[in-house]
């Protein structure tokens, strides 16, 4: 039965909307010009649909001025924000094909609830999916000629999903809270015996499928054939007896010997066309079936690693995810570009088309239910998620793309509901692997899987992290290391969660980008801080020097996770930024999925791909006196085993020191370690080098190089005519007789930004107690960095620089010259300082914030050997520092209380290998 109700103010609303061409003589498009009002039935403008009020320029127009503070930092900003309901409105013409027979009313995407009245009439039902369409039945059809349409869309939000509004199935930091209708919107014939769905259920063993049926009887039929058909020439045809609304009919089908697997490396699509009467439905599947055996994911048999990423649902221009395959081409070809095979889309689901996609390219989805908040123990919710769970699966589930499925983003509470939801999905569809939430977060849940997950997905297990924020910064570079001691044998299998998340500095370039519906406050805001303060110029140069040490840090994460037994995969975050939550510009490619210009997709893909190499050093500075020695491990994911030989190399430029050949049997599905080892003898570099190390294997793609610093072994920095000096005092008493000074002190003495070798963590303004440096930036071909190699920015070699170091701010002397800076993070946009030089007094100065003094003799070559550098540099003819500063200046960088003293052997300890 309809639900009737009239609405005496439709009737009589203007009826001058334009009409649509009709698809086909059983479809109808309904897109095209429409009329809207905002939250009463007064007023209507003209809008195009599919599309959103943002897209049409109404709502409330963003009003905010830039500045570094909040909301302007925290996301991109609507230009026009509109969260209420909207009445959308047109006149459509029913062709005589269509007339007086049951029709069915498609919006693909809607946010949140949607109700339709057809002349005054409403449609049973009011539809409230965040992740498939919604769908209205006419049933007794519409007459042929005009008839007027119109849509209440409401995008208020209706259930607790979101934490702090952050979900990105309904947020405005990511996607935005849009109102109106994404994608197809048509109406359709239904015939008296309607496919209503059909589930395709491949069998990999017994190449064959099984295809499930789901009729609904509108009609007063008691009968139906259902014919089964494949592109392989299978056939099945069943009798079923109609009983009821709704018939289940089951059909095997054999697929033959000759058909061709899916997975990532070949996407080979088949076909299922159903026929019931005047009724068919042709459905695309792909031969594959996705199991778990231990702590490993096996797609067909096979174990993969999961290289993944997570897309945060960032569409800057439209604020809305693409429902057309273009744009998900562009992701994925993305994606495939810097050697990724998995995306996890958190915390929403997303349309058919980017499934679509991956199904051609060979990518591992995850999407996941529409939630991250703690509201997983009311009822209400658990019936809205278990509701969009069968939508999900209704949906999408017969796409092989489509491989696993969480309950949603770090969830900690409801794990009675989540554990009945993971039994209810194992027994209901056996096509996909699921867990219980990416990242359990509640109490004694944390580090743990659940009962009923099938795969784990964690930051951190009970003995520790599995992935590298905490070991990167704390622990002197040890290149032996993976995550083996905490990364146990939980009985599934386990995949790292939100790798990465190294803050990048914004990329200002971007903002003329954004000339859609969101605009890039936060970009301007920094921008305008830059050009307050005179330091615009530097912009470019901030981003790269942050950038390519992020980059170095994620190449080290996804190695340790390769040389890990036992894990499964990695998900990044990420490999696009995340302009929300407070600016997260996390990302190698921008939110428009382009590479940001800090390293190429090649050299990403070294230590990204289904085969790489790999190889475990202790530490990234030797001596000359030492041998170099390195073991070749190599990652193979690829479809098969492979036999050949691994050649190596270190390389001093465009000279090679040592090389080699190393045989190698590799069997797919997992990590092995070669029996033979790298061993070079050093001794012949006579001076300081950046050293390259590759490894490939020979005849394929697949190689992977590493940076390796040696310094003199015999190496003694010359003071010359330069006067050390550790305090400030010491160093005015020098000064005043007009001697060469530098000056290094404790950095525990000085008062400036404590030293960090990684960059910020996620955001500044997200995390403002880490809120730190983002890497060093210095100019290589400066004199005072000749005898130590370096690049613009940060690489190992500057660990135990940075991490002994304050960094000092300079914005109140700015005729003072920086040699070696460090990047601020972008909220602060000060100039500091590692190493400075200037006049003072009668004396000259160089100002080290890192501990040359104190280092020197602590087993740090490289601190020596930066020491000496600079010392030639001061005592060379090129010395000649232009600024000046005054010895009040000169005592403002030094605390004023005394700090607690440690001894030097408790700030060199290494952390413990995790």
């Amino acid at each position: 039965m309809k639900k009737i109700l009239t609405i005496a103010i439709l009737l009589t609303m203007a009826t001058s909307c334009a009409k649509v061409e009709i698809s086909t003589p059983e479809s109808l498009s309904i897109a095209g010009s429409w009329q809207v009002s905002l939250d009463s039935l007064a007023t209507f403008q003209p809008i195009q649909l599919p599309g959103t009020t943002d897209d049409a320029g109404l709502g409330e127009p963003n009003t905010l001025q830039p500045a570094l503070q909040l909301p302007q930092l925290q996301s991109l900003r609507r230009k026009h924000s509109f969260i209420g309901y909207a009445f959308y409105k047109r006149t459509v013409d029913i062709p005589e094909s269509m007339a007086g027979q049951p029709l069915k009313l498609k919006l693909e995407r809607v946010l949140w609830q949607s109700s339709v009245w057809i002349d005054g009439v409403q449609l049973e039902g009011a539809e409230e999916s965040l992740v498939s369409a919604h769908r209205y039945m006419v049933p007794q059809g519409l007459s042929a000629g005009p008839h007027e349409i119109v849509l209440r869309i409401d995008n208020r939000k209706r259930y607790d999903i979101s934490r702090n509004e952050l979900a990105h199935a309904y947020t405005n930091d990511t996607q935005i809270k849009w109102n109106g209708v994404l994608g197809e919107m048509s109406l359709t014939v239904v015939r008296p015996v309607e496919i209503a769905r059909v589930d395709v259920y491949p069998s990999v063993r017994k190449h064959s499928v099984e295809v499930v049926t789901t009729l609904v009887r509108h009609g007063d039929a008691d009968k139906a054939s259902v014919t089964v058909l494949t592109d392989l020439g299978g056939r099945s045809k069943r009798q079923a007896a109609l009983a009821g609304d709704t018939t289940v009919v089951r059909s095997v089908c054999r697929l033959g010997g000759r058909a061709a697997l899916w997975d990532e490396f070949n996407p080979d699509l088949h076909q299922v066309t159903v026929v019931c009467g005047d009724d068919s439905r042709t459905v695309p599947f792909g031969l594959r079936e996705i199991t778990t055996e231990g702590t490993h994911i096996k797609v067909n048999g096979r174990t993969v690693f999961m290289r993944g990423t997570l897309d945060c649902c960032i569409f800057p221009l439209t604020g809305t995810p693409p429902t057309d395959e273009a744009g998900w081409e562009k992701v994925f070809t993305t994606v495939k570009d810097w050697g990724l095979n998995h995306v996890r889309f958190h915390s929403w689901c997303p349309p058919d088309a980017a499934f679509r996609v991956a199904d051609r390219m060979g990518i591992y989805l995850q999407p996941e239910l529409p939630i991250w908040s703690s509201a997983t123990v009311y009822p209400a919710v658990q019936a809205f998620l278990m509701a969009e769970t069968d939508r999900i699966l209704e949906d999408y589930g017969n796409h092989p793309s489509f491989c696993m499925l969480s309950g949603g983003n770090e969830l900690d509470r409801g794990y009675e509901y989540l554990n009945e939801w993971l039994r209810y999905l194992k027994q209901t569809d056996p096509r996909h692997i699921y867990t219980n939430a990416t990242y359990s977060m509640g109490g004694d849940h944390k580090g743990s899987p659940e009962p009923e997950d099938q795969y784990f997905i964690a930051s951190r297990s009970k003995l520790g992290q599995v992935r590298g924020q905490d070991y990167l910064n704390a622990e002197v570079p040890d290149f032996t290391h993976d995550y083996s001691r905490t990364a146990i044998d939980q009985g599934v299998p386990m995949i790292s969660h939100e790798v990465g998340q190294y803050s990048v500095y914004p990329d200002i370039r971007e903002i003329d980008k954004y000339t859609g519906v969101l605009e890039p406050l936060n970009f301007i805001s920094v921008r305008e801080s830059l050009r307050e303060k005179g330091y615009l110029d530097k912009a470019e140069d901030y981003t790269m020097a942050s950038g390519r040490l992020a980059a170095i840090l994620y190449k080290e994460e996804i190695e340790r996770a390769l040389k890990t037994p036992g894990l499964s995969g990695f998900q990044l975050l990420g490999l696009q930024d995340f302009p929300g939550q407070a600016t997260a510009l996390v990302g190698l490619v921008n939110s428009f999925w382009e590479n940001k210009g800090l390293v190429t997709e090649a050299w990403f893909r070294q230590a990204c791909a289904p085969v790489t190499p790999l190889v475990r050093y202790r530490k990234a500075c030797w001596t000359s006196d030492e041998t170099f020695t390195a073991r070749v491990e190599v990652a193979n994911y690829w479809s098969d085993d492979i036999s050949g030989r691994v050649k190596w190399s270190l390389e001093n430029g465009g000279k090679t020191i040592g090389s080699g050949t190393l045989s190698a049997s590799l069997p797919t599905g997992c990590t092995t370690a070669l029996q033979d080892s790298i061993q070079v003898d050093l001794s012949p570099l006579s001076e300081a080098a950046e050293l390259t190390l590759r490894v490939s294997l020979e005849g394929t793609e697949w190689s992977n190089s590493w940076n390796v610093w040696v310094y003199p072994a015999a190496y003694q920095p010359d003071f010359g005519s330069v006067v050390a000096a550790k305090t400030y005092d010491e160093a005015v008493a020098q000064l005043k007789e007009g001697k060469t000074v530098l000056l290094s002190p404790d950095p525990a003495l000085l008062a400036g930004e404590q030293g960090k070798f990684v960059p910020v963590f996620w955001s500044p303004v997200f995390f403002p107690g880490e809120a730190g440096t983002m890497g060093v930036l210095c100019d290589p071909s400066h004199p005072a960095l000749a005898g130590f190699p370096t690049e613009m920015h940060s690489n190992w070699q500057w660990w135990t620089l940075t991490k002994h170091s304050r960094a000092l701010n300079l914005d109140p002397l700015p005729q003072v010259g920086s040699i070696i800076e460090a990047v601020d993070n972008f909220v602060r946009n000060r100039r500091l300082s590692y190493l400075f030089e200037a006049q003072c007094g009668n004396g000259r100065l160089v100002v080290s914030a890192m501990d040359l003094l104190g280092e020197q003799d602590a087993g740090n070559p490289e601190v020596k050997q930066l020491l000496g550098s600079v010392l030639a540099y001061m005592n060379s003819d090129a010395f000649h520092p232009a600024g000046i500063i005054g010895e009040a200046d000169l005592k403002s960088f030094f605390r004023q209380e005394t700090p607690r003293m440690f001894p030097m052997f408790m700030r060199n300890w290494p952390v413990a290998n995790p």
